[in-house]
């Protein structure tokens, strides 16, 4: 069995493991019953994100996609439609929970390059109030979507438009933190937190991810106002997603929260290492990272080639996945020796 510590896993943020203060503040929590509404740890993490994101209310769940799931089938009802990415999460990767349990319809839009979705066919795709449609009802943005940071002024137009419809609008903002800090970046201020508040604040509702970038080790935050978590909240019970002693939860998130939103752009930096050394390479086509996540394609004779070099990787103690394309993620876990390490494995393969 490989040890963990000779790894270099960068197959997704979500592997990361609980830092020892994360372990100390978790195991000095105050717990009660979160089910009744007592436990303490969970409340107070509920006031903290609900706060930070400027909303009245939050409600802890265990996985982002039952908080992308409460979120959309507080939203609508049977027979409603929201409109979503081919590619976002809570349409390709959640296992159309919404249409399964909800009879909510998805309309799936193709993204353009950047990750957005163009105006006007989110326009185009809000059906007109007749009974042959499905009511168009909710608009749905991810942020980042694949590691790439939405344009905030894009945000802005698209949930603007969604309201001037009347649609509500729902971020599913799993590493809202990671575009925050891409964000203070290109607007050259530090001020993630105020960023993160501000692509917040365009939306009725969104989901946070704690256990991706931020490294706490199981948890999602739905906020939004207090009428709407109250119904995600009855959503959440019958979704089987109520917990108990859910105090020791969220009391790693709440140290995230404290502590790891600021080490962010070190993440996003590694990536930029990784991109940078694989560069030049015959076959490879390295598309420059926003955040924390590297896609590569492979191009030419070796397209045939991906399952050999996930393999080869995989001998050397390097994991990356390559469902789709082949991605690289970075996070705290990793550093920068690590990185180099797999730019060296790729190269090597290669002969590069």
């Amino acid at each position: 069995m490989t040890d963990r510590s000779s790894l270099v896993d960068l197959r997704s943020d979500t592997v990361t493991q609980p830092t020892l203060a994360m372990r100390e503040a978790m195991m000095a929590a105050p717990l009660g019953d979160d089910v009744f509404g007592t436990d303490p740890s969970v409340n107070a993490l509920q006031e903290k994100i609900a706060a930070l994101l400027g909303f009245e209310a939050a409600l802890f769940v265990p996985t982002g996609t039952q908080s992308n799931l409460c979120a959309i089938l507080s939203h609508c009802g049977r027979g409603d439609e929201y409109i979503v990415g081919q590619q976002a999460h809570a349409y390709r990767w959640e296992g159309g929970g919404a249409a399964v349990f909800g009879s909510v319809q998805p309309q799936p839009l193709d993204h353009a390059p950047d990750g957005t979705l163009p105006l006007a066919q989110i326009e185009a795709a809000i059906k007109p109030d007749d009974a042959h449609f499905a009511r168009t009802r909710l608009l749905a943005l991810e942020n980042t979507l694949g590691g790439k940071l939405l344009p905030f002024e894009y945000v802005q137009a698209a949930t603007g438009l969604a309201k001037s419809r009347g649609l509500q609008r729902h971020l599913d903002g799993a590493r809202l933190f990671n575009a925050a800090t891409a964000q203070a970046a290109q607007n050259r201020h530090g001020d993630v937190r105020a960023e993160a508040r501000r692509i917040a604040q365009c939306f009725d509702s969104v989901s946070v991810c704690f256990s991706k970038g931020l490294g706490a080790p199981i948890g999602s935050a739905l906020v939004g106002s207090r009428e709407f978590i109250a119904r995600a909240h009855r959503i959440r019970k019958m979704a089987g997603g109520g917990m108990r002693q859910a105090g020791l939860l969220a009391a790693a998130a709440s140290h995230a929260l404290d502590h790891h939103i600021d080490r962010l752009a070190g993440d996003h930096a590694l990536a930029r290492r990784l991109a940078e050394g694989l560069e030049g390479i015959e076959g490879l086509k390295v598309e420059a990272p926003h955040t924390n996540i590297v896609f590569v394609d492979l191009t030419g004779a070796a397209q045939a080639r991906s399952a050999e070099l996930l393999a080869s990787l995989n001998a050397q103690g390097i994991l990356a996945t390559g469902l789709y394309r082949l991605r690289f993620v970075t996070h705290l876990d990793v550093d920068a020796a690590g990185v180099d390490r797999a730019v060296a494995a790729i190269r090597g393969f290669f002969n590069a």
